[in-house]
């Protein structure tokens, strides 16, 4: 049995693990014990589990079972919701519903403007001892003032600002990336322009204003360029990127609604570049930007479908499989990128959380087993080496694989 503590080193005494396996005994009396793994619960900062205003796609229930499917004791939700958590009233709407359902940490975003509409800035302060951080995901904040006033009052109030970055005016109605696959088979271009040149804007802000700043799913090279010379500069940077940006570019793609996600899959050039970055230390940690929709949403092929695939309860074995197994990365790095980086800069804390894996179990994803209600996945189907049997949550068994 291998058991990682908090600091992601192998410690055969980490004791949390002792009364947990004892009341799980029967869902791990069919391994040998020398196949567990007990890991620290992951941490994922951008996540959508779309309630309220969309309980259709997900809700807190079903987003925070596919989370602690997927080993996960702590994630922070977006803001894209209705109403949009831009003021306590709204945000209440939210964290009634957290207390009620939810079976792991669950930590809201606040909007930064009102409605994440980018024309009115948001009563951050009011927010402030509510949310794990300030964000408009799923929108680029267009206005070079407005983010600035935003970091501003963020720096005031010790705050992240994490921002989707995207000019609208680049977009021209693209949904896949603006490359080779696009131009051959006619569908319209998102360009790589549309996510660095706002980055690029956003990290001349934080260095003027001092914010803590976090990039979100960044795809591009030059994404990870500019933040990588930030980083050297000394502004308070960090960033994240997802698992299909790492595994995944428009080669790959599909005509086939799992295969369109915001940004879209780019070129190999930039899923080399994002490695590299992982590697070096430019990007601090892998989100999921677990995005559910219903099956009719993303039925309607690349052109037609919504923006967004589910991730949760595939993103450990996915990076285990082939970062870890291929020698690309140890496993207390991809810890570092999955449990202490992200905790490390949102402030969200560890305590007696960690889940337990059979590393040794080979299968197929399927996404009809998932606990989310979404099933689109461009990794239906691959095979994988890791099954997580247990999740413990603040000391408590929250998911156990079925016998």
């Amino acid at each position: 049995m291998l058991i990682f503590d908090k600091c992601g080193k192998p410690d055969m005494g980490f004791t949390p693990a002792i009364p947990a396996l004892t009341s799980a005994d029967a869902t791990l009396s069919r391994f040998n014990s020398e196949s567990f793994t007990i890991l620290p619960g992951f941490c994922d900062v951008h996540v959508h589990f779309r309630e309220p205003g969309f309980s259709y796609k997900e809700t807190i229930a079903t987003g925070s079972r596919a989370a602690a499917a997927g080993g996960y004791t702590a994630v922070c939700t977006m803001p894209n919701l209705d109403p949009v958590p831009d003021s306590p009233a709204h945000l209440a709407a939210q964290t009634e519903i957290i207390k009620r359902d939810a079976c792991i940490g669950v930590y809201p975003y606040g909007a930064i403007t009102l409605g994440e509409k980018g024309e009115t800035l948001a009563d951050l302060a009011s927010m402030a001892a509510q949310v794990v951080a300030f964000s408009d995901d799923g929108r680029g904040v267009q206005s070079e003032e407005m983010m600035r006033c935003a970091m501003l009052e963020a720096k005031r109030l010790g705050k992240v600002i994490a921002a989707h970055c995207e000019v609208n005016e680049l977009l021209f109605g693209g949904y896949i990336h603006a490359g080779a696959y696009a131009a051959a088979h006619g569908h319209k271009g998102i360009c790589s322009e549309s996510e660095w040149k706002q980055i690029e804007r956003d990290l001349r802000l934080a260095n003027q204003t001092g914010c803590a700043y976090h990039v979100c799913h960044i795809s591009t090279k030059e994404s990870v360029a500019l933040i990588r010379d930030a980083k050297h500069n000394g502004v308070d940077v960090t960033c994240e990127t997802a698992p299909h940006y790492l595994l995944l570019d428009e080669h790959d793609l599909r005509e086939d609604g799992r295969f369109k996600m915001n940004p879209p899959l780019r070129t190999l050039a930039d899923r080399e570049a994002l490695i590299e970055g992982i590697l070096d230390g430019t990007v601090d940690m892998i989100a999921t930007d677990h995005a559910p929709h219903s099956t009719q949403e993303k039925s309607k092929g690349l052109a037609g479908s919504a923006f967004g695939i589910v991730g949760l309860e595939t993103a450990f074995p996915l990076l285990y499989t082939h970062f870890v197994k291929t020698g690309i990365l140890n496993l207390k790095a991809l810890l570092d990128l999955m449990v202490y980086n992200p905790r490390k800069r949102f402030g969200i804390p560890l305590n007696n959380d960690f889940s337990v894996w059979d590393l040794n179990e080979t299968y197929r994803i399927e996404p009809e087993r998932f606990c989310s209600k979404g099933r689109a996945t461009p990794f239906a189907g691959w095979e994988v080496s890791g099954r997580n049997l247990l999740t413990v949550w603040n000391g408590k068994a929250v998911y156990q694989t079925e016998a």
